[in-house]
């Protein structure tokens, strides 16, 4: 998926400005893509655990808050963990919440709608109805976010975008929040 893609697919889920977090950033495409979004009163905070995509996490960050873009701030840290992060409007799970172990999910989405202000965006793009695999080794349909959100203080989820995934089946965009 290219920056572009990912803009379209998120995009009736951000809304301009404000503070965000890419959680499970890995080399930057949605990362891009809320720069893009938030415009350049916004800031998006980058976490990644990965060493190697940090890298990349830090050359897009030198290329943010220009072109109307917002600043991009990077941090290396595990988003299932306690994180130092200021309140947020909004965080983005893309492509992230199927590394979490099915045990941890309930658990980690709590902890994630924790860190967003209330009546902030809570965005996840997912593959829906994918067996397991080496890629995507802990599949986070729709109906399994559904009951996810319903495990925890978040809303049901909002499917706000749809699009083939280049890797087969149907990736989509849902927005949830606080109760």
């Amino acid at each position: 998926m290219n920056v572009r893609d990912a803009v379209q697919l998120i995009a009736p889920a951000v809304l301009g400005g404000g503070r965000w977090a890419d959680l499970g950033a890995g080399r930057g495409t949605f990362t891009a893509a809320l720069a893009r979004l938030l415009g350049p009163g916004g800031t998006v905070y980058a976490i990644e655990r990965d060493a190697t995509a940090i890298a990349a996490l830090e050359m897009l960050a030198r290329r943010g808050g220009s072109d109307g873009r917002s600043a991009i701030v990077v941090r290396h840290a595990d988003f299932t963990q306690p994180m130092e992060l200021p309140s947020l409007d909004g965080v983005l799970l893309a492509n992230a919440l199927h590394f979490v172990p099915d045990n941890e999910q309930a658990r980690v989405l709590e902890h994630v709608a924790r860190g967003v202000v209330r009546g902030g965006a809570i965005v996840v793009v997912e593959y829906d109805n994918r067996p397991p695999s080496r890629w995507v080794p802990y599949p986070v349909s729709l109906t399994r976010l559904a009951d996810l959100a319903s495990e925890t203080s978040v809303t049901a989820p909002e499917v706000v975008g749809r699009r083939l995934s280049d890797f087969g089946g149907t990736m989509y965009a849902a927005r949830m929040s606080q109760r």
